[in-house]
């Protein structure tokens, strides 16, 4: 038995290779297809990816209170209907006279001691300063946080020790680096107990952190930090030793957001102008302790923003996991789409290999007629067709998923989008092409078996 199956399967290899150019046409429908389904689910896949790890870096249930620009709000005042500008004015009548005092280190106190939905807050202070260290100088984000800003972004320590209570309380000039600043001043020795300048100011190193992976759109799109490139201190020593921007001083006053030092040093503030000068702080980053606490929470907040600030709406409230959620399912969205145009290749391959083979069956009929005059029976003739047809749709399959890893990969190289290939899209994309030929030469293969030997003699 198995002889005669390994005999039928010849004779259906002769005739794929006997019209080579005509096979090729015909796989290449199931081709394209294969490739295009394992590329669309490559770059599904590594959409998700990152996305996951953009989630990562903006932690998980964060919500950010963050100083509404300037900009946004000429913007928002300028634009709209007129049933809106109508509202604006009413609300620029009913906040006229007031004063904000800006986002500041007790908005953050009060948001831990009033709400019960809160696990963590995390203020920061973030300024642009030069850093010196025996000659190499460069820029970097010096952020002023607590400790509770690396449980909130997961942010482990590679050597060292954290904040103490004491250097915390007191405002002390010690720092924890990113890696980046430790191999760029630090590269052979350890740089721990050792002494870096920030702007004006010595600080001494107690903590490195550990490498994290991040890309640029994630800074750019996200608005976090470089944690490679950034240097840490105690929130109360940038405040009390930089610059507490609730305190005047000409720089504020004359709104240019810049403290000079001399010796060429200077420290820029996260924003510009008024903004900058109003804001003790630039964000808080609040935690709590469920998903499903998010949306109450975030509504809470906006209330008592606007009631601690006077009734001035002077900040923003983003949920940055609820945003990447929503990108996360809009590319689900698109990648749906994508894959299915890529199915529909699959399928007009298949009907290609049916209609090749069934011209291939009208071809043939005397074949099949001096077969069938030797002993082939209607089976041997439905299983020769049938295994051409499996042939070049599996022949396809392996050629399409070659093709599909190649231009995976160059997508990757050319135009920098993250493309992950998972097995089980190749397994999918495999059987599919399999059963295509299966399902659309099996009519091909049937009409050639009903043909009548003596017609099929006659058969010119």
């Amino acid at each position: 038995m198995f002889e005669r199956y390994l005999y039928i399967f010849n004779i259906a290899l002769e005739a794929v290779f006997l019209n080579k150019f005509r096979s090729v046409l015909t796989a290449l429908g199931i081709i394209f297809g294969v490739a295009a389904v394992i590329t669309m689910m490559a770059i599904g896949n590594g959409a998700k990816k990152e996305i996951l790890d953009q989630m990562k870096l903006v932690g998980v249930n964060n919500i950010l209170i963050a100083p509404k620009p300037e900009k946004a709000k000429a913007s928002s005042s300028s634009s709209g209907t007129d049933q809106g500008s109508q509202s604006q004015d009413q609300n620029d009548e009913k906040t006229k006279g007031k004063f904000s005092p800006g986002l500041s280190l007790k908005d953050a106190e009060s948001i831990k001691a009033v709400i019960p939905t809160v696990m963590t807050v995390s203020p920061e202070v973030i300024y642009e300063t030069d850093i010196v260290k025996d000659g190499i100088k460069t820029s970097a984000k010096l952020t002023g946080v607590t400790p509770d800003f690396f449980k909130v972004f997961a942010l482990e320590l590679q050597s060292g020790e954290m904040f103490n209570e004491e250097q915390l309380k007191d405002g002390k000039p010690v720092c924890i680096i990113g890696p980046s600043i430790k191999s760029k001043f630090f590269p052979a020795t350890d740089a721990i107990g050792k002494d870096i300048k920030c702007g004006p100011i010595w600080l001494r190193i107690i903590g490195i952190i550990k490498k994290r992976e991040i890309s640029q759109s994630s800074i750019d799109n996200l608005g976090i930090s470089d944690y490679n490139n950034s240097l840490y201190a105690p929130i109360q020593t940038l405040l009390r030793r930089y610059r507490d921007r609730t305190m005047i001083t000409d720089a504020s006053l004359h709104g240019n957001g810049t403290e000079y030092y001399g010796e060429g040093f200077s420290v820029y503030s996260s924003g510009s102008g008024q903004e900058s000068s109003k804001n003790q702080i630039d964000k808080i980053v609040v935690q709590v302790r469920e998903s499903e606490q998010i949306a109450p929470t975030t509504g809470i907040l906006k209330k008592m923003m606007v009631r601690r600030h006077a009734g001035v709406e002077d900040v923003e409230i983003k949920v940055p996991e609820l945003l990447l959620k929503q990108e996360q399912r809009t590319k689900d969205i698109f990648n749906i789409v994508l894959g299915a145009i890529a199915s529909i290749s699959l399928l007009v391959g298949g009907i290609g290999i049916m209609n090749i083979m069934l011209a291939s069956v009208m071809e043939r009929i005397k074949e099949i007629g001096i077969r069938q005059a030797i002993g082939a029976t209607k089976r041997d003739i439905i299983l020769q067709f049938l295994m051409e047809a499996t042939l070049l749709s599996i022949s396809g399959g392996i050629i399409g998923i070659i093709l599909g890893l190649v231009l995976s990969k160059a997508i990757m190289e050319i135009t920098n989008i993250l493309t992950i290939v998972s097995p089980l899209s190749i397994f999918i994309s495999f059987g599919v092409s399999a059963s295509v030929g299966i399902i659309f030469g099996y009519m091909p293969a049937k009409r050639a078996a009903k043909q009548d030997p003596v017609e099929s003699l006659r058969y010119e």
